[in-house]
């Protein structure tokens, strides 16, 4: 499974444009097993940064040249405080994998006993519920019996 990097970043007033704008110009460098790297604005004057990889060894190659990328930009940043320094960076392998790829590329299936073919499971609507099933606000209910037609009273009798 792939690994991250995620670094917070608290940058000085007024610097906001600058520190997207040096981002922007790193330039075609990629470090080998990048995948991508995203800038997200967290708030007023503050960033995260994360980057995808291929496998956290490529993570640790590529620190040297991630902390040179942050001399450049060191003065633009405040101090986190609590003696952190100017960033609070984290890494490792993802261990969960929710993306709508990840889902499709695995269908989940179940063996249906004594056949040889899987079965697709059932899965929910968008509404959170199977089809036909009943509304009951997260409640098991077992289903009505279907309404029979009324039946016709028998026509009256008269005396001739």
């Amino acid at each position: 499974m792939a690994a991250f990097n995620v670094v917070r970043f608290r940058v000085k007033p007024g610097r906001d444009q600058d520190f997207i704008q040096a981002h922007r110009n790193m330039g075609p460098g990629i470090p080998k097993g990048a995948r991508r790297f995203l800038l997200i604005r967290t708030g007023d004057n503050t960033f995260c940064a994360v980057g995808e990889w291929d496998s956290f060894n490529n993570i640790v190659e590529a620190r040297p040249m991630m902390i040179g990328m942050l001399g450049g930009m060191r003065e633009m940043l405040e101090d986190l405080g609590g003696n952190l320094g100017v960033t609070d960076p984290v890494s490792d392998e993802a261990v969960v994998d929710m993306s709508a790829k990840s889902r499709r590329a695995a269908p989940r299936t179940r063996k249906a006993a004594g056949k040889k073919r899987a079965t697709p499971v059932k899965r929910a609507s968008a509404t959170g519920r199977r089809k036909g099933a009943a509304k009951t606000g997260g409640r098991r209910v077992a289903k009505k019996p279907a309404k029979r037609p009324a039946r016709k009273a028998p026509a009256k009798r008269t005396r001739r």
